[in-house]
């Protein structure tokens, strides 16, 4: 069993920055690749990040890259996504998951077995 356990989300202006945490435990955090996933309200759950075990590869979604980075820090058992130039399309609960496997990195849902409760990310205009 892994829990995951985001925080940092909040309400903002367009322009700010927020950084996201995802703590987990449970299993041994370097085993597997993590994600960022976000879903606003009416919309179908989406892919924001993705990185590998290691942290050496990262994938971002379009909307997101180059405003967007997501880290680890396998020491600290944490994931993290460090998000500016925030914009109100970017309004939705954040989520972070856990792969289902040892290797790649993923931006699908269905490869993800672990999932947070979500972090409320709101950014006013």
């Amino acid at each position: 069993q892994v829990q995951l356990s985001e925080s940092g989300g909040g309400l903002v202006q367009t322009g700010d920055s927020l950084r996201l945490s995802c703590a987990a435990s449970g299993r041994t955090f370097s085993s597997n690749p993590m994600g960022w996933f976000r879903q606003a309200p009416g919309k179908e759950r989406e892919f924001v990040a993705a990185i590998s075990r290691s942290g050496d590869i990262a994938y971002y979604a379009g909307s997101v890259k180059g405003r967007f980075t997501i880290s680890r820090d396998n020491a600290k058992n944490t994931v993290y996504l460090q998000m500016n130039s925030l914009e109100p399309e970017d309004t939705a609960v954040y989520y972070c998951a856990s792969a289902a496997t040892y290797s790649g990195v993923y931006r699908y849902v269905n490869a993800y077995d672990y999932w947070g409760q979500g972090t409320q990310v709101t950014v006013s205009s």
